[in-house]
């Protein structure tokens, strides 16, 4: 009853529009909300609730956005229909009563990932208002290393298991999943990409309250033909965490929400510390007793 709801499409893209009902002495917040669901699950209509929610609690108007899902929709063509409702609501947010300078975007799990994404791309843009800040609900951003910290310590913990994390990943890029044993070991990335990103993916740059309990893994052999299969994983879009830093320092404000019992967890501190370290504005949330 507080809210006007409609589907719509921006670009092409589903849409979801939530608008308060009472009148506003003057232009509102905008929310473009993005679901998880690692690009093969969830929907609109899965998080009705939520954004109903933040529509309601924030008065302000939220478009969740109904990308198309892996691997029926081949990737990255999640990415780029989020990128294409999101400029469109920046350009034509006057006509949903929302000020263009007070939009941000949120995301939760892999719509954390499109989040982080969107805004590496519309980081520099001139040509559209800029994004006013980003929510990244336990993203996940790298796939390069999965024996982090909290991969050891939340290998079997349920809903997100280490080892469904990989094979998901593998279905969403429509990959054979027998790929998942030797990726989840590390023989993906040969040793010239190891030694070029440890400076933002290292176990060293995680505080040492969240490394109790941890063991380095045994080195483990580069297997050619597996990294030959699996090139997208070495992207950006991918693994928002390899973004060179001339991209990173022109991100909005952030906020990052992390929870101690998900195996997504270190990658939300390594983000967390890029950012900082490009004089981005971080807020972080760290919820001791969630999960993913």
């Amino acid at each position: 009853s507080q809210l006007f709801i409609k589907d719509l499409h921006f670009d092409g893209v589903p849409v979801r529009i939530y608008l308060p009902r009472e009148p506003s002495a003057s232009k509102r917040r905008g929310v473009i909300f993005i679901h998880g669901g690692c690009g093969i699950f969830g929907s609109i209509r899965g998080y009705e609730r939520i954004c109903r929610y933040i529509a309601r609690k924030s008065d302000s108007v939220v478009v969740s956005v109904g990308y198309h899902l892996a691997p029926e929709h081949k990737y990255p063509a999640q990415t780029l229909e989020c990128l294409r409702a999101t400029v469109h609501f920046l350009k034509t947010a006057d006509t949903y009563g929302v000020d263009p300078a007070r939009i941000i975007v949120c995301g939760d799990s892999v719509g954390g990932s499109f989040t982080a994404t969107v805004c590496q791309e519309l980081g520099h843009r001139t040509d559209i208002p800029k994004i006013r800040a980003q929510v990244l609900i336990y993203p996940f951003l790298q796939a390069l290393n999965f024996n982090l910290p909290s991969h050891q310590k939340n290998a079997a913990v349920a809903f997100l298991p280490r080892e469904h994390t990989v094979h998901f990943i593998l279905k969403y890029l429509n990959k054979d999943c027998s790929l998942k044993e030797p990726i989840l070991a590390g023989s993906h990335v040969p040793e010239s990409i190891n030694l070029k990103y440890r400076k933002w993916i290292n176990p060293d740059l995680i505080p040492d309250k969240f490394k109790l309990g941890y063991k380095p893994p045994l080195p483990t052999l580069f297997l050619p033909q597996v990294h030959e299969e699996v090139q997208e994983l070495f992207e950006p879009w991918m693994s928002p965490l390899l973004a060179e830093d001339a991209v990173v320092c022109g991100l909005p404000d952030t906020c990052i929400v992390t929870c101690e019992h998900d195996v997504l967890r270190d990658e939300g501190l390594l983000y967390k510390k890029r950012l900082e370290d490009n004089n981005v504005r971080v807020t972080w949330h760290h919820v001791e007793n969630g999960f993913h």
